[in-house]
């Protein structure tokens, strides 16, 4: 078997080219930090921001924001870790060095030519942004179909899936269609809750037992089954609407339900004295709420789009916040629970989707305070880590290892 992790071999790779989360994980974070006070100036105080009415020749922020958000701040957070753990997933090596410049250039044109003041034709971010996850997918079957690992199967093809939406996506854009870009949003927050109850079934109740010491609760199969099925469901409903509100109100709380079943099992309640890992667990519990929430506001358009941000903010942000802060030590050889303290930054994420999705249902008359201090909360959550982590990812291993 290959040994891609021998201590002998001498990389001279700049450190941020040596594997997949290092610049995916920084840019992802940088655009995070960056994006949402720019997109709340631009929105609020265009009179003040760089993204004035004329700045916008091509590109409608009502699209920019929940695109860029997804595609280019969730999306380069989901295949920094998958280009990195499916190395220890097959034992096979990913890409490195300039396959990975590559890659991420790709994906760092299509932010930049979404930003730029000028009428830039949309095929080209579409074109890069599809070239960025079309190889990315390429990486990871190049590694898990030479050794026949099922298992693992589904994640190129879950990023080819993303690619298509992702196309449809400046499809709409071009016709100015709103409606469906709206469903594209959604279905792609399905997409990526999909994401997270496989990868987050596995690390959470793994990371979980290892630090508390007690075995692993074994997966329920049917459970398991049952909740991948309705998740997949839930993501065509989003981009389809093929089923009668009755039938996605059972979904969502079906959903919702199995999911809190799984959550209960991993013992979350015994990971309070770990920031690295309750920050884990508080993420993984703002799905089965934002689900069963939506299932109950089925029929209030307002609440059910608002809840959305509970999940988006407080679910995939925090959860990538975490496993970012967690893998960025663990595969620069530190010791995961003596890195920076980032007990602050996730707290201020979980304020943040408090302050975005809930508060606006209560007090809508002050929706703009609120949105305003949900920003300041996700600045500080995104900023801290490219604060602290910044030069960890731009540095090699401690230990001298490739990667």
């Amino acid at each position: 078997m290959l040994n891609i992790d021998d201590p002998a071999e001498i990389d001279h790779t700049p450190a941020i080219w040596r594997l997949g989360f290092r610049p995916f994980f920084l840019g992802g974070a940088v655009v995070a930090a960056l994006y949402i006070p720019l997109w709340l100036m631009g929105w609020f105080t265009p009179q003040y921001s760089l993204f004035n009415s004329e700045f916008w020749a091509n590109v409608v922020p009502l699209w920019w924001h929940p695109h860029e958000m997804l595609f280019g701040f969730a999306m380069a957070i989901v295949c920094g870790f998958l280009l990195t753990a499916v190395q220890a997933w097959t034992n096979q090596p990913t890409i490195k060095g300039r396959r990975l410049i590559v890659t991420f250039t790709c994906w760092l044109i299509a932010r930049l030519t979404l930003l730029l003041p000028m009428n830039i034709p949309l095929v080209v971010p579409a074109l890069f942004d599809s070239l960025f996850l079309g190889l990315s997918a390429f990486a990871l079957w190049r590694c898990i179909y030479p050794v026949k690992q099922w298992r693992n199967i589904g994640f190129p093809l879950l990023l080819v899936v993303a690619l298509v939406v992702n196309l449809a996506s400046y499809y709409a854009l071009h016709q100015r269609d709103f409606s469906l870009s709206t469903q594209l949003w959604q279905g792609m927050i399905w997409w990526l809750a999909l994401v997270i109850t496989i990868v987050g079934g596995r690390v959470i109740p793994f990371f979980t037992a290892m630090r508390i010491q007690q075995p692993k609760p074994d997966p329920i199969s049917i459970l398991e089954n049952t909740l991948l099925f309705v998740m997949g469901l839930l993501f065509i409903q989003a981009v389809s609407h093929w089923l009668p509100k009755g039938i996605e109100q059972i979904l969502l709380t079906v959903a919702g339900g199995l999911h809190l079943i799984r959550f209960a099992r991993w013992q979350g309640h015994k990971t309070l004295k770990e920031p690295m890992l309750w920050s884990l667990h508080l993420a993984y519990v703002s799905l089965p709420i934002t689900l069963l929430l939506m299932a109950i506001n089925i029929n209030n358009e307002y609440a059910y789009r608002t809840l959305l941000h509970l999940f988006a903010v407080g679910g995939i942000a925090a959860l990538c916040l975490s496993m970012i802060s967690r893998v960025s030590l663990g595969h620069t050889s530190r010791n995961i629970y003596q890195g920076p303290n980032m007990t602050l930054a996730f707290l201020s994420i979980a304020l943040a989707a408090v302050f975005r999705a809930i508060l606006p249902l209560f007090m809508p008359e002050h929706t703009q305070m609120w949105l305003w201090i949900a920003g300041m909360f996700w600045f500080i959550g995104f900023g801290m880590f490219v604060w602290f982590y910044a030069p960890i990812l731009m540095r090699p291993r401690l230990d001298g290892r490739p990667g």
